[in-house]
């Protein structure tokens, strides 16, 4: 079984981080960020679980919400990995949607 914890402590740090932006921040692209990533990271893991099925999007919960799409989608790839590949892949996805949303 992959140890997944990297991901997990990634994807909860790159939440708290919005949690704690201002609003202004959210506005100006970090909610988009986030929930940009959730969204990748959530049909991820529908391919992974069910290829034959077509996956769904996530939708806009609104920028407030982002942080909690992100944690969500986030453990959810982190249960269903099992490529060493794919945990450093999803890892340097965090990161770069970390940084572009400058949080």
């Amino acid at each position: 079984m992959l140890d997944t914890t990297p991901l997990t402590t990634a994807v909860d740090h790159f939440a708290d981080r919005l949690r704690a932006a201002p609003q202004s921040r959210l506005q100006r692209g970090a909610a988009a960020e986030a929930l940009a990533l959730a969204r990748e990271f959530a049909r991820w893991a529908q391919r992974l679980e069910n290829p034959a099925s077509p996956p769904r999007e996530m939708p806009d919960a609104g920028m407030f919400a982002a942080a909690d799409q992100i944690t969500v989608a986030g453990r959810d790839l982190a249960l269903v990995l099992t490529d060493p590949a794919d945990l450093t892949r999803a890892l340097a996805l965090v990161e770069d949607a970390r940084k572009r949303a400058s949080v």
